[in-house]
C-alpha cells in the first residue's frame, strides 16, 4: 500500500471505499497511477469531468484569473460574474441564476426558491408546502435531501428529517398527478436518474409531467446536475422531451473538472421571491468560479460537445448492447450516459467495476447492480471501442466462471 493511501485511511472518515487505485495525473480522458499505469476514465467524476482531465482553455481560464483576484465578498460586485450568469441564462432559457458551489447547495436553493414561491406567489399556508419527488432519487446528501430518499443506508441515523416531502414512481406521470394537492408546490425531477441506475423515463414523460404542473400551478425542477451540459446529447436532458422547465439545477460539469461551480437557474417570477439576506455562500459566484464557469460554457458550444456526445453516444449504447452475454440485463442510457445492469445471480457490479480497473477501465457501480459510463464527451470512437472491448472480456470472465450452462438471454433497452 502506498504512502498516500496509508494516510487517507489513517485519517479520513469512512465515507468512501476507493477502489485499490491511486490517481497522481490526468490528461484527457485518461488518468495514470504511482506506478504510471495509463487507465482510460469511463467514469468521468459522475459527470464533473466531462471536458476531459485538465483541459488546457479551462486551466488557462483558472489560472489567469486566480493570478488577477481570487474570493471576494458577494458584498460586492465583481467583474466576472455577470457574464457567467448572463451566458448561463442565454443559454438555458431561464431568466436569473443564483451562483452556488455544490450540486446539493443548488439543490437546496430550489427547495428554498419553491417553498418561498408556493407562499408568497400560489398562496399556500404558511408551513404547509409540499414538494413531490421521485422513487430512486439522488439530489445529494444534506440532511434536508437524504430525507427524501428511497435508499435506507442514505437516511440511516441521520433524522429526524424535515417534512414537506412526497415521493412517486419514476416515469409515471398519472402517479405524480395522483399526489398533487392544493399544497404543492413543486415537482422536483432527475430526467434521468444517475445515481439510481443510469433510469431513462418513457419517452413524452417529461412532457406530460411538464403539462401536468402548468394544469395545477406546479413549479417543474430539472435536477441537471448529471445529466445536464452536453451529457446526453442534448444541453439538457429535459429538452429530448421538448420541456422548457420552470427551473433547473446545474453543477458537476459548470466547474470544468477543476472546481466546484453549481447554479440555480429560473423564471423571474420563481427567483424575484428572493431579497438580499434571504440566501447566500461566501464562495459561491467567486470570480475564480465565474471564470471557470464561462469557459467552460464557452467551450461546450465552441468545441460542439453536445453534438459529438448524441453521435459518439450512440455508438457506445450501440457497442454495450451487442456485448452478447448471459450476465447482461439491460443496457440504459441516452447520449455519454449509460448504466449496463448484470444479473445479480451471476455478477456483482462492483466486482465487475473493480476487475474493469484491473483491465485498465476506470468506473463504477451503481444501484439496479449497474456498472456506470460517464466518459468525458471528448472522447473519440476508437477509445469508446478499446473500453467496450475490456468489458466485454470482463464480462466473459465472469461469465466462464459460472459455467457454460446458463442460458444465453438478453434484453436490449436503449432510450
Amino acid at each position: 500500500m502506498d504512502r498516500s493511501v496509508d494516510l487517507e485511511t489513517c485519517f479520513g472518515a469512512s465515507n468512501y471505499a476507493p477502489m485499490p487505485v491511486t490517481i497522481v495525473r490526468g490528461k484527457g480522458v485518461y488518468l495514470w497511477d504511482v506506478k504510471g499505469r495509463r487507465y482510460i476514465d469511463m467514469m468521468g467524476a459522475y459527470s464533473a469531468a466531462s471536458f476531459g482531465h485538465c483541459h488546457p482553455r479551462l486551466v488557462r481560464a483558472l489560472t489567469d484569473q486566480a493570478r488577477q483576484l481570487d474570493t471576494i465578498s458577494r458584498a460586492y460586485f465583481n467583474d466576472r460574474l455577470g457574464a457567467f450568469l448572463a451566458r448561463a441564462c442565454g443559454l438555458t432559457g431561464m431568466d436569473l441564476a443564483l451562483p452556488m458551489n455544490s450540486g446539493a447547495e443548488a439543490v437546496e436553493t430550489a427547495l428554498k426558491a419553491a417553498r418561498k414561491w408556493a407562499y408568497k406567489v400560489k398562496g399556500v399556508p404558511a408551513d404547509r408546502a409540499e414538494i413531490i419527488v421521485c422513487d430512486g432519487n439522488f439530489h445529494g446528501r444534506t440532511i434536508t435531501i437524504i430525507g427524501f430518499s428511497s435508499v435506507p443506508q442514505y437516511r440511516d441515523g441521520f433524522g429526524p428529517f424535515p417534512p414537506g416531502f412526497r415521493s412517486v414512481a419514476f416515469g409515471n406521470a398519472q402517479a405524480f398527478r395522483a399526489a398533487i394537492t392544493p399544497n404543492t408546490a413543486a415537482f422536483l425531477v432527475e430526467p434521468i436518474q444517475g445515481e439510481g441506475g443510469i433510469n431513462v423515463p418513457p419517452s413524452g414523460y417529461l412532457a406530460e409531467v411538464a403539462r401536468i404542473c402548468r394544469e395545477h400551478e406546479v413549479l417543474l425542477i430539472c435536477d441537471e446536475i448529471q445529466s445536464g451540459l452536453g451529457r446526453t446529447g442534448q444541453l439538457l436532458a429535459c429538452h429530448h422531451d421538448g420541456v422548457q422547465p420552470d427551473a433547473v439545477t446545474l453543477g458537476k460539469a459548470l466547474g470544468g473538472g477543476l472546481l466546484p461551480v453549481s447554479l440555480f437557474l429560473a423564471r423571474r417570477e420563481v427567483m424575484q421571491v428572493f431579497q438580499p439576506g434571504d440566501h447566500g455562500s461566501t464562495f459561491g459566484g467567486n470570480p475564480v468560479a465565474a471564470a471557470v464557469g464561462l469557459a467552460a460554457l464557452d467551450t461546450l458550444i465552441d468545441e460542439k460537445l453536445i453534438e459529438r456526445s448524441g453521435r459518439l453516444g450512440a455508438h457506445l449504447l450501440a457497442r454495450l448492447a451487442a456485448i452478447e452475454n448471459p450476465i447482461i440485463r439491460e443496457v440504459r442510457g441516452r447520449g455519454l450516459f449509460a448504466g449496463l445492469e448484470l444479473d445479480p445471480d451471476l455478477a456483482s457490479a462492483a466486482a465487475v467495476a473493480t476487475r474493469l480497473a484491473q483491465a485498465g477501465v476506470l468506473t463504477k457501480d451503481t444501484h439496479r447492480n449497474t456498472v456506470r459510463f460517464a466518459p468525458p464527451l471528448i472522447i473519440d470512437e476508437s477509445q469508446i471501442d478499446w473500453a467496450v472491448e475490456r468489458v466485454a472480456e470482463v464480462l466473459e470472465e465472469f461469465r466462464r466462471r459460472k459455467g457454460s450452462t446458463l442460458v444465453d438471454v438478453k434484453t436490449d433497452t436503449l432510450g
